[in-house]
């Protein structure tokens, strides 16, 4: 077996239990999220995600970008200094404990100013009650972030994936029961993050996957930030990418607008599911190909790994594109369907960052996070001026395009620079053949018109347009033989027989 098949199956393996703690996490938000959407007025809907949104710029300064840094890190130290993984570990946790406590500080004491930039009076209660739960946020997803670096997915499914969205349902889903009032939504945020995180300290120290101390060391530090700043900067300027548009619909349209525009935006977001588990496992497998300078079989795995993930991508992104009135009144209700059309625009913006692969995380294996910086930075400048000149004229459809077109600027800037480096692209001959196959099938039901209300009649045609599609990829021979490869590992690890199966992909191998 080729070290890139070993990688791709340690991938796929650890791809699928992601998945599956992504999903169940998507869904018991998406709960919530409706919850909250249905017994609250559009404009508190907006209200909660502005708080959110501006928490989570404040996560990513307080985290310095170490959550990004350190599953490189943290495997670059067991590899050559095992001794001090220990000390880099505490070291980052000191180091993000204090600066979390230093921004819940800001937020606490800066809310009345900025609620008064968004003109909403509601913000001051709202920042001043989940600033509390910045630190345990930032804690959980450090210490998440460590595991990822000893190649490990358990705490992550379990307690960011499971956990926490299971106590966040259940306490949304008391307080409504209970008729309480809207502001008491920000302490059922809190609650559930520090008790997930707190549960996920007793189960370090339970399983003793790695030794928490009060040790700072200084030089490891300096070393760490200097390593990690480019990804804060980068984080942040992913988050200003991200959530522009909220926070430029708040400032321009108000938050009625935000609430419907929110009904759009994170069901777009789900589109990169598939790409974000396939990168929990992505750097400890592709970082030792690039050491030992194996850039063919690194290309190779990203090639493969791209080519799967557009595959799942696919059927979500057909629904969303073809169908967004359906899917929205399914989610959220027929009061929120007037953002259909910005759905239709998000989703073409995200499933190009999906189709193009790991490019951006890539680029950090191959110690490229200036560049990763100067990209995002590049995009979300761009992003900024779209909003400021659509959202005026277009609204929320503005704010949607804008954030389309940012993501596609970056997407070729990080893919360009990447290809420059290593020759690494996406585009195998077996790649290629399914995308234009997507493409004109796409065409050909959007140029029909078809006019679907309700969910359950856009999933028939969407099963006979994926029917049509996984013949034509079969008959045009797009099956490659890592695809059997991997096929046989899911068998044996699940136990059952594909065989029906694995002989219709050997025939169009």
């Amino acid at each position: 077996m080729s070290d890139a098949t070993q990688a791709l199956h340690k991938i796929a393996r650890g791809t699928g239990i992601i998945f599956a703690g992504t999903v169940i996490s998507m869904f018991f938000g998406f709960l919530s999220r409706a919850i909250i959407a249905r017994e609250f007025s559009k404009a508190e809907y907006g209200v909660f995600n502005l708080a959110l949104t501006i928490l989570s710029i404040g996560l990513v300064i307080a985290t310095l970008g170490f959550q990004n840094a350190l599953p490189r890190e943290v495997a670059f130290y067991r590899e050559k200094m095992p001794e001090k993984v220990d000390k880099l570990i505490s070291t980052a946790l000191i180091i993000v404990a204090v600066n979390s406590l230093a921004i819940m500080l800001f937020l606490i004491f800066g809310s009345s100013f900025i609620a008064h930039v968004f003109n909403e009076g509601r913000l001051v209660y709202a920042l001043k009650v989940v600033a509390f739960a910045l630190p345990f946020s930032a804690l959980t997803g450090v210490i998440i972030s460590t595991t990822q670096g000893f190649g490990r997915v358990r705490e992550k499914v379990y307690f960011q994936n499971v956990v926490y969205p299971v106590l966040w349902l259940i306490f949304v889903l008391s307080f409504a029961v209970l008729n309480l009032p809207f502001a008491s939504i920000f302490w059922a945020y809190v609650l559930a993050q520090s008790l997930t995180c707190l549960a996920l300290f007793l189960e370090v120290f339970r399983v003793r996957i790695f030794e928490i101390k009060p040790y700072f060391d200084r030089r490891i530090g300096i070393e760490l930030i200097k390593f990690s700043i480019p990804l804060m900067l980068t984080g942040i300027a992913g988050f200003i990418m991200t959530w522009t548009d909220t926070l430029m619909l708040g400032y321009y349209k108000g938050s009625d607008v935000v609430g419907l525009y929110n009904a759009a935006a994170p069901l777009a977001r789900l589109l990169p599911v598939f790409l974000s588990s396939a990168a929990f496992l992505y750097p400890a497998m592709v970082s030792p190909l690039y050491v030992q300078g194996k850039i063919e079989e690194m290309k190779r795995v990203y090639q493969v790994l791209t080519k799967w993930v557009f595959l799942l991508t696919l059927p979500i992104f057909s629904l969303m594109f073809l169908f967004p009135e359906a899917v929205i009144n399914f989610f959220f209700g027929a009061k929120y369907v007037p953002a259909a059309s910005a759905l239709q625009i998000l989703a073409l913006g995200f499933m190009f960052h999906t189709f193009l692969g790991l490019n951006g995380l890539s680029l950090v294996v191959i110690g490229e996070s200036g560049f990763i910086l100067i990209s995002t930075l590049v995009s979300a400048t761009f992003n900024i001026i779209l909003n400021v000149m659509l959202i005026p004229v277009y609204g929320m459809e503005g704010a949607a395009m804008a954030t389309a077109a940012s993501y596609f600027l970056g997407n070729v800037l990080s893919s360009a620079k990447l290809y420059k480096e290593t020759r690494i692209h996406p585009f195998s001959w077996n790649y290629v053949k399914p995308l234009v196959i997507s493409f004109v099938l796409l065409g050909v039901i959007k140029g029909l018109n078809l006019r679907v209300a309700s969910i359950w009649y856009a999933v028939p045609v969407l099963v006979v347009f994926l029917g049509v599609y996984a013949l034509l990829v079969l008959l045009s021979r797009s099956i490659d033989k890592e695809d059997v490869e991997l096929l046989l590992a899911v068998e044996k690890k699940l136990g059952v027989d594909l065989g029906i199966i694995k002989r219709v992909l050997r025939r169009f191998v």
